[in-house]
């Protein structure tokens, strides 16, 4: 009870008033950002529908309106206050996200509730707490997703789960966000204005879990050809996302031409200055290297003017426009005057049809080719546009912020943004000191153009707390207490919370959620990489307390197990044990195996291998860790029974390949049951096949004979069928947990293999390559340098 009592003064449920302060002053140059012009009504209708649909009839406590008027120097603001003659809450906001806000602020921080990707805890109390507040936010934006977020995540929604998703947008205040769906569509218009054949576009287009980096210019074709449905599909669906979002005051952000075309322009434009662009990670030509417009040249700008025109005919507009035109890529010339002329040139050819618009540019490039983009060039790059036509996205500013190094942009406002996960990996994994500490030093910083806080991760439904924490940090003036604030966020996210499980919450805090360092961590466990005798396990934690943290879990299963939130979280915490777990037999497999025993590498391949079983059924246990639902909802996307072929098979190839040949292998790996099962195990079990032979007939390991083999019967097959899987749970979370950890925890298995876990003892002893058997090792056994954005 004593937790319980900290989280209600946590809470702060008393009638009390308070206004915080704006933290700095916003330049002129910043005053004149596009705002929402739907109407106060409007607003207050959309509002109301979010309420409506995530309380039901508990709504009607409830009373929301919308007035613009209320807003604290162009800052959302609401206001909340319980009228104690009729018991409900009237709530104010300046926008219909800024009620929707409040709405969230009141049910989070008064009435101990909780709504998150993972699902919703919505036990209202029997009288509503009294209130009275005003609360306005310190920044001018919310920002939300990554370019890539639709590809990862997105790409097989439909309506139903857009507008959940922006409901959660609103009632987290978020008031800027991509809008990306539907382009395509544009963009087949546009190229056959310019006398491109409808198969030079079927050529371009890669499939749907691939466009994201077709639009980058990084591939092209991979994954399609993209029908015509999926055309008439996106635009209806991009209408309803957009109308949704401008209705609560969410200020939309297209796209722009960021000088990325199809091959067959340099067929119809031959004398037009384009570059051929570099071989992305080892993409075969058939997939690879489309065009780059030079910035510079006229067609630049007609292409682009074409492309926006189209896009405002289709979709309106909100003034804001994302364009990356050198994602993972260097310019041709570092002459600072080009530099200039190719930032000037690109704005141009937005702000020529929309002469209000707005340049929101992904900074990922400042930090992943930081030796070319240094101070001189970023500036002369950034400062080509007119101070304020210009927001920059500081992206995994909780890690290598870059707005120190660069002077705070040289005026051009930026957001700090966490992108804390590539594609869309699971495993425990944050950085909460950080963001608790980031997010204020650079609205504080000397010369700050801060204008607000982004959430850019590339993908969704993992380690929600960390998301949560950066969201309520949005309207807070100074850091949290770390320990009370995890001990709220469980109380909320279970509706009641036990001495057993605060603890686990209290190691994962000081462990999984506690990285510090530079390294970009993307959730590449050893159960879920190709096999190679020269994998290494990697920890930035202590892994007793990660056990701990389990043990915790199971104790609390007893009073807790009613919550679906917190069975989320179990199996969670159990699949994060077993795969460290898995880390360390794979090591002792390995030392058996240059040892040439035997029987000790056999007793701990059968472990590994029930190990993976274990894994998989845990994980069956909830529907957020189905491969079923990702396959189902690709096929449900399609009109015909091409299309579901071509879907299923973009759902699959990105989890695993990520290209024809594995050109971006276990990138975007999922734990998912199913993947486990039909992927990951037949993979270790035919490699644990080669080792064996290896040793009962004396003979080399073939890395590179594996290789073959592996992708020839497992991994493309995978790729290429259709079996179906369950996407609904099966078997009970907490049972299946309790039995696991009786079996793995209180076994002498964790106590052999702790000693190989720890991270001093990953770090600085790898495994020895000594043996009297033959290692032959090939490029297969080197993870490649990927970094995708």
């Amino acid at each position: 009870m004593k937790i319980c009592r900290i989280c209600v003064m946590i809470s702060m449920c008393t009638c009390v008033l308070f206004i915080l302060p704006v933290s700095l002053a916003i330049s002129p140059h910043m005053n004149n950002f596009p705002v929402s012009t739907t109407s106060d009504d409007a607003q207050t209708a959309a509002a109301k529908a979010v309420a409506q649909r995530l309380l039901n009839i508990k709504a009607a406590l409830f009373i929301i309106k919308v007035n613009k008027t209320i807003s604290h120097d162009n800052k959302d603001t609401f206001q909340v206050v319980k009228d104690t003659a009729t018991g409900k809450v009237n709530i104010t906001g300046s926008s219909g996200v800024s009620a929707c806000w409040g709405l969230h602020h009141y049910l989070k921080h008064y009435c101990n509730c909780h709504i998150s990707w993972d699902g919703d805890q919505l036990l209202l109390p029997e009288e509503l707490p009294d209130i009275s507040i005003s609360v306005s936010a310190l920044d001018l934006y919310r920002y939300y997703q990554n370019v890539v977020t639709t590809s990862y995540s997105f790409v097989w929604w439909d309506w139903n789960r857009w507008q959940r998703e922006i409901d959660w947008m609103a009632l987290n205040g978020i008031n800027m966000a991509l809008a990306f769906t539907g382009q395509e569509a544009i963009w087949e218009r546009v190229y056959l204005k310019l006398n491109l054949t409808q198969k030079d576009i079927e050529e371009h287009f890669c499939g749907p879990a691939f466009l994201a980096w077709c639009r980058m210019g990084n591939i092209r074709g991979w994954g399609g050809p993209l029908l015509s449905d999926w055309h008439l599909n996106s635009l209806q669906l991009q209408h309803n996302i957009l109308q949704s979002m401008r209705d609560l005051g969410i200020l939309t952000i297209l796209p722009a031409f960021a000088g990325h075309v199809p091959k067959a322009f340099k067929r119809i434009f031959p004398d037009v200055n384009m570059t051929r662009m570099n071989t992305w990670n080892e993409f075969l030509d058939r997939y690879c290297c489309p065009y780059l417009l030079e910035p510079t040249e006229p067609l630049f700008r007609r292409v682009g003017n074409m492309f926006i025109t189209e896009l405002i005919a289709e979709f309106g507009t909100d003034h804001f426009y994302n364009c990356d035109t050198f994602n993972e890529m260097v310019p041709q010339s570092e002459d600072l005057v080009y530099l200039r002329n190719v930032g000037a040139a690109i704005f141009e050819a937005i702000s020529y049809v929309d002469p209000q618009a707005i340049w929101l540019l992904q900074g990922w490039l400042f930090v992943n080719e930081a030796t070319f983009w240094n101070q001189n060039r970023v500036q002369a790059f950034v400062t080509s546009v007119p101070l304020g036509r210009m927001i920059v996205l500081d992206l995994q500013s909780e890690l290598i912020p870059q707005y120190g190094r660069l002077d705070s942009y040289f005026g051009q406002p930026f957001i700090w943004c966490m992108l804390h996960n590539f594609g869309g990996t699971l495993g425990l994994y944050g950085a909460a000191e950080n963001i608790n500490s980031g997010i204020f030093n650079a609205r504080s910083m000397n010369g700050s153009t801060m204008v607000g806080i982004g959430l850019t991760p590339e993908g969704i439904n993992q380690n929600y707390v960390v998301y949560d924490l950066v969201l309520d940090l949005t309207w807070r003036t100074e850091p949290v207490n770390l320990t009370l604030w995890f001990s709220s966020y469980v109380h909320r996210r279970y509706g009641h919370t036990t001495a057993d499980v605060d603890k686990a919450w209290q190691f994962l805090k000081s462990g999984v959620y506690n990285f510090t360092g530079l390294r970009r961590v993307r959730g590449k466990y050893i159960i879920c990489r190709r096999p190679t005798l020269r994998l290494k396990p990697w920890y930035w934690y202590n892994t007793t307390e990660l056990k701990l943290a389990w043990d915790g879990f199971v104790s609390a299963a007893s009073e807790l197990s009613s919550s679906p939130l917190f069975q989320h979280d179990l199996v969670d915490v159990t699949r994060q044990a077993l795969q460290v777990l898995g880390d360390g037999l794979y090591t002792q497999i390995v030392r058996g195996f240059q040892k040439k025993n035997l029987p000790f590498y056999q007793e701990n391949v059968d472990l590994f291998l029930q190990l993976l079983e274990d894994i998989n059924e845990i994980l069956g246990t909830n529907n957020q860790f189905l491969l079923g639902v990702w396959l189902n909802s690709a096929k449900r996307r399609a009109t015909y029974s091409v299309e579901r072929i071509i879907y299923e098979f973009n759902a699959r190839n990105q989890i695993t390949l990520w290209g024809p040949l594995g050109e971006i292998r276990d990138y975007a790996t999922k734990q998912w049951s199913g993947v486990v099962s039909d992927y990951y195990y037949p993979r270790w079990e035919l490699f644990f096949d080669f080792l064996r032979l290896s040793l009962i007939t004396k003979t080399p390991f073939n890395q590179t004979h594996f290789a073959i083999r592996v992708f020839e019967t497992v991994e493309e097959p995978f790729t290429l069928d259709n079996s179906s899987y369950p996407d609904a749970p099966q078997g009970n979370s907490v049972e299946v947990a309790r039995r696991l950890h009786s079996f793995w925890r209180n076994s002498s298995v964790w106590s052999e293999l702790v000693k190989f876990m720890e991270p001093s003892r990953v770090n600085q002893e790898p495994i020895s390559n000594n043996s009297e058997i033959e290692i032959k090792i090939s490029e297969e056994d080197f993870e490649p340098h990927v970094i995708l954005v």
